[in-house]
């Protein structure tokens, strides 16, 4: 049953998402501004075919990104349709062809219970294949062999086609990597022999079930009569080769998005896919919103004077019918602590003023390392904040030790959770033993399983015995699981395997912590089978949930705090008050971005979406030093300062360093005249006293010399101008940054050095 009246919600829409929403048949792009209500149309447009054509739902297919957002928009579809909504296939692309490939996996080989691999999985099966294949480490980094792979994934290359590319193969041999493919091979033979597949693969490997399978991909082309795509921007060559495949018969497709915000080609997003999706659909309809409901005039139009900068894009003209609003303000410090203090200081003075609360307030920034001096003067100035971004609770140590339990009991081909359980705790069956059973199962052909079951045919003395044990405990967990729940399941399992016991004899703080989040962790597997629209209450089931959490599926609910995160973590939320620091060339944009117009060209893309966070107010800030790499850097401001019409910008005199600017500096000496006042006689004075930085450690000053630079726990950073006499006299005279020149005894002073 409906819960509102047929075609109730169609009143709410402007005509340009009325549009949207109502047009149903044929390919159609629905270009979203910033704020303009792209959620509601594409939920709307899914509830109509429900409500108005009356489509079966089991013939919707909608992808998202996240899972957050997938269910924020189920619920809205069933607040027009009922529970029918709960019928939608509609989910991540992960989700959703996982699901697909669970109900296929014999086609391609893999039975329908295979791992999924998390990055932290996939990097660490990389790190023992490097091993084993005696290379250097230094050079085969984890991380950079796996970006690698992941990236021809994502273009659809598999191994094969990867190590038969001159191109590739000059590339890594440019790079002094030439055993990159051979990794590639190794890699993907090795999950395959796991029964598991990574995160890429479960598109990969979907493309290649609907190539080499006719009749599977007819099946799902007409089962799936309407195809539609959230943050079709985001998607890359895998995802869209799959969309594009399953629409081709109806040819019911239907992408939401907007060019302006495409921010991830370092995950393989592909803006191309938006840019010239209409030349695969000749006939498409394009529907533009262009009506922003969530920022002032002034931050719109700021907004539009830098995108209109990019020459790669879908033109558009954002517009609001919202007030004027106040000018953007930008604050300029001379070092990034004091960046941290003059920003705590606003905050501080809007929440008074404004009556704000800390929920209210947002720093973005481009990196996670800059969030350090954000920290240190919040907390001096006693406004609570929370930081986003940090490790996630699924990539704890413990949580991940009784995951791998569980995933082992569920697929004895899983050999990367394997290695991390079967000495823990510690039972006996060390490194070298694990290595014997290894190369026993490579030179006998069969399985890990296998091996284990028979270990004392494979390993002499008292490890084979206890190999054999863990075996047997391995199979009364398998006979468990098929009985319970997956609560009741995990729990014989977290207590029987001695994982729970090893956590609660560590009487330490860091030992509680631990046994805290497995109890935790069982916490929400009780939640999952208490939750009565889970059909599937099964272990393998919430591991498969657990799997497909994405890195934006984070806890969004209000805190009351203010937020720290970087810009790509702020994509889709909004904040009355904005700060967007460190606005500084080589840190935003990126010194890595600046090789191409295309690079430069999505930083512009991701100062866009910064900006457009901002309901209300809008600050940008900059440092003229900023330490990097432990090293005291000078900065000149950010060439986007200059893309913003600087007639929505003043400087922030009471909240800036009375410094003066710099000459060379033309472009505030000629743009910031108009909207600003001359400076008031009252300057803003920062507090003498330093914070030391978290790292802070005295070092041995035995090499120090003359234009060092160093910290100094109560006088902060500075830098060494002279060095007097030698021995237990030895003296330095340092000019700190805050403090002035000082003359310090190195036999008492705590310096530590910075470079």
């Amino acid at each position: 049953m409906s819960n509102e009246p047929q075609g109730e919600y169609l009143k709410s829409l402007n005509p340009p998402q009325r549009e949207g929403v109502i047009n149903t048949e044929g390919p159609a792009m629905i270009i979203a501004g910033a704020g303009s209500g792209k959620t509601r149309v594409l939920t709307y447009r899914i509830a109509y075919l429900m409500d108005a054509h009356d489509v079966d739902p089991f013939n919707i297919m909608a992808l998202t990104f996240t899972n957050k957002a997938a269910k924020e928009m189920r619920n809205r579809i069933e607040s027009v349709v009922g529970n029918d909504a709960r019928n939608l296939w509609m989910g991540t692309f992960h989700s959703v062809f996982a699901r697909i490939l669970r109900a296929e996996a014999s086609r391609l080989g893999y039975t329908s219970n295979f791992t999924i691999y998390d990055t932290d999985d996939s990097k660490s099966l990389i790190k023992t294949i490097v091993k084993e294949l005696n290379l250097d480490d230094k050079l085969y980094k984890p991380n950079v062999v796996y970006n690698r792979i992941s990236g021809a994934k994502n273009r659809l290359i598999s191994h094969q086609e990867y190590q038969n590319n001159p191109i590739y193969l000059e590339d890594d041999t440019i790079n002094m990597r030439p055993e990159m493919g051979r990794i590639y091979k190794v890699y993907s033979e090795r999950c395959f022999k796991a029964n598991a597949m990574d995160f890429d693969d479960l598109l990969f490997n979907t493309n290649i079930l609907f190539q080499q399978h006719a009749d599977v991909l007819n099946k799902y082309q007409h089962r799936f009569h309407y195809v539609l795509i959230d943050e079709f921007q985001d998607t890359n060559l895998s995802q869209y080769m799959i969309a594009k495949k399953l629409a081709a018969v109806n040819q019911n497709i239907c992408v939401v998005g907007d060019d302006a915000q495409s921010i991830y080609a370092f995950r393989g997003a592909d803006i191309q896919n938006i840019l010239n999706f209409e030349r695969d659909y000749p006939d498409l309809r394009i529907i533009k919103l262009e009506q922003n409901y969530r920022s002032t005039k002034t931050i719109v139009d700021a907004a539009n004077s830098v995108i209109d900068k990019n020459k790669a894009q879908l033109k558009k003209n954002v517009w609001t019918d919202n007030q004027t609003g106040e000018l953007i303000e930008l604050i300029k410090a001379t070092s990034d602590n004091e960046e941290g203090k003059l920003i705590a200081s606003s905050i501080f003075e809007t929440k008074m003023q404004s009556h704000a609360s800390n929920k209210e307030f947002a720093i973005l920034y481009r990196t996670n390392s800059q969030s350090r001096s954000m920290e240190e003067a919040l907390r001096r100035m006693n406004i609570k904040y929370r930081v986003v971004g940090g490790v996630s609770f699924y990539q704890r140590r413990e949580i991940k030790d009784l995951i791998s339990y569980i995933r082992f009991v569920l697929n004895h081909e899983d050999e990367t959770s394997l290695r991390r359980i079967i000495n823990l705790p510690k039972r006996g069956i060390g490194p070298g033993t694990v290595e014997k059973l290894v190369v026993a199962a490579n030179d006998h052909d069969i399985s890990l399983w296998e091996v284990l079951q028979k270990g004392k045919s494979f390993v002499g003395g008292r490890g084979g015995a206890q190999v054999e044990d863990f075996a047997t405990l391995i199979r009364s967990f398998k006979l468990t699981v098929g009985k319970k729940d997956a609560y009741d399941a995990a729990s014989i399992i977290a207590k029987n395997s001695g994982l729970l016991k090893d956590l609660y004899e560590d009487k330490t703080v860091e030992g509680l912590n631990r046994y805290e989040n497995v109890q935790e962790l069982l916490n929400a597997i009780k939640e999952f089978t208490d939750n009565p629209d889970v059909e599937d209450k099964s272990l393998s089931a919430f591991l498969q949930e657990v799997a497909l959490l994405t890195d934006e599926d984070r806890d969004d609910s209000p805190h009351e705090a203010v937020t720290l995160m970087t810009i790509h973590m702020a994509k889709g939320l909004e904040f009355p008050y904005i700060y967007v620091v460190g606005l500084e060339e080589e840190l935003f944009p990126s010194q890595m971005m600046l090789n191409s117009r295309a690079d430069l060209e999505e930083e512009r893309r991701l100062f866009y979406v910064a900006i457009t966070r901002a309901k209300i107010k809008l600050h940008f800030s900059y440092a003229r030093n900023r330490y990097r790499f432990g090293r005291l850097k000078t900065c000149e401001p950010s060439r986007f300062l200059e893309d913003v019409d600087p007639s929505f910008i003043r400087v922030n005199r009471k909240y800036s360093s009375s410094e003066p600017v710099s000459p060379s500096n033309s472009y505030f000496a000629k743009n910031f005249v108009k909207n600003n006042k001359p400076p008031s006689a009252k300057k803003f004075t920062a507090p003498p006293k330093h914070t030391p930085s978290p790292d802070f450690a005295p070092s041995d000053t035995s090499g120090l010399a003359e234009g060092m630079k160093v910290e100094h726990p109560k006088f902060g950073f500075g830098t060494v101008t002279k060095m007097d006499e030698e021995g237990a006299n030895r003296k330095a005279k340092v000019d700190f940054e805050k403090a002035g020149e000082k003359t310090l005894l190195l036999s008492f002073a705590k310096l530590r050095i910075l470079e």
